[in-house]
């Protein structure tokens, strides 16, 4: 793997469900499987945490409903709990369920990392994408 300019390793460049540069999903939370802000995803990621969603409360709830509560804080983990507006790298199949279900959040396409393919289509994703020109 590359190094970067500080001698760690660096991840390549990865690209977007649209086929663009992926772009940040969430710094403030921050989010992504590496917690760098980004849907970025590797051999480590088992979820796939590669889908940029912005919160809905019928998401939420959906979530805990199966046992998924990203609602309550975690201070333990650093984790703040997230409400309805928050973008969050979900796992691409928990979106596929949720789709399934009727309660997906929407999405952000330019920050969903390609690999979220290999469990959603992407006409899907788009019925949900809230940055379609």
């Amino acid at each position: 793997m590359p190094l970067d300019s500080s001698g760690g390793e660096r991840r390549k460049q990865s690209l977007n469900v649209l086929g663009g540069v992926l772009e940040p999903c969430s710094y403030d939370p921050l989010t992504g499987f590496y917690r760098d802000g980004c849907c970025t995803t590797g051999p480590e990621d088992r979820g796939s945490h590669t889908v940029c969603v912005e919160m809905t409360a019928a998401f939420l709830a959906f979530g805990k409903q199966r046992g998924n509560d990203l609602m309550t804080p975690m201070p333990e983990y650093g984790f703040a709990g997230l409400k309805p507006g928050d973008r969050w790298c979900l796992c691409a199949p928990r979106w596929a369920e949720a789709f399934l279900a009727g309660a997906a959040p929407h999405v952000l396409l330019r920050a969903t990392e390609i690999g979220a393919l290999q469990y959603c289509a992407l006409k899907d994703l788009k019925k949900f994408a809230l940055d379609l020109v």
